[in-house]
């Protein structure tokens, strides 16, 4: 990696941080940088999980007022992350690479429309009260996003607000800091997980590291004040580079 390359690597990963903090998805960024500096989309994706987890880790403890009175659900549903996440990483290096690359442009797909579609989410989000916090639905559906963010992380915040949203009758800022907490455990089971069965380019976890931490607390701090839209043009373009990419290499 040559030393413009390991810049923009650290400059996604600050990228990453705040708008995994803000909205999800900065696997969106990252994960076609490290793809452009020359690694496999499989070793890519596994050191950009653990890469970005000082980065969610960060984006929590800046979400920290929001998380006041929060902990009984965080108690209930971080089980589900964890276990989720497990499960994604087991099959991220089981399945052969071939369908990582098969699946993968199919789940970036999915998360730019996620990501497309959050103003139009959240505006009917915002109307909907519910009397119950969630129950076996939430749980389980916490657990399907754990699934899918241990085996590749893009939108998974996303998702899980996408799923709070509906189930439960919270403030959305108040999820946003519990889905902080939950996609980190994510990330970082996962993670663990990759150092023992998987390859990692420590390089480029380090890198990953230093930006996404530098990013969480932007996010935290200023990122309800960014334009929500420019946040998701640059996420769209991102994805659609990345959809190239693999689909060209």
């Amino acid at each position: 990696m040559t030393v413009w390359e390991a810049i923009a690597v650290v400059i996604a990963g600050v990228f990453a941080g705040g708008i995994n903090t803000v909205v999800g998805s900065g696997t969106l960024v990252t994960f076609p940088v490290l793809l452009a500096v020359g690694y496999p989309p499989v070793v890519a994706n596994v050191s950009n999980s653990l890469g970005l987890v000082p980065g969610s880790l960060s984006g929590a403890w800046g979400y920290r007022e929001e998380l006041k009175g929060q902990s009984d659900r965080v108690k209930r549903l971080l089980p589900a992350s964890i276990l989720g996440g497990i499960v994604g990483a087991i099959l991220l290096v089981t399945l052969p690479d071939k369908a990582f690359t098969a699946i993968v442009p199919v789940l970036i797909v999915i998360a730019l429309v996620l990501v497309l579609i959050q103003p139009w989410l959240n505006r009917k989000l915002a109307h909907r009260r519910n009397d119950n916090d969630g129950g076996v639905l939430l749980w389980f559906g916490v657990f399907a996003a754990g699934v899918y963010g241990g085996y590749f992380g893009a939108a998974q915040g996303v998702l899980v607000m996408g799923i709070m949203g509906v189930l439960v009758s919270e403030h959305l800022q108040r999820m946003n800091a519990l889905k902080n907490v939950l996609t980190a455990f994510v990330n970082l089971v996962a993670g663990v997980l990759f150092i023992f069965i998987a390859d990692v380019a420590w390089l480029a976890v380090l890198l990953l590291a230093v930006g996404s931490v530098v990013g969480g607390q932007i996010g935290a701090k200023i990122g309800r004040k960014l334009p929500p839209a420019v946040l998701r043009g640059v996420i769209v373009v991102v994805g659609v580079a990345a959809i190239v990419q693999l689909l060209t290499r």
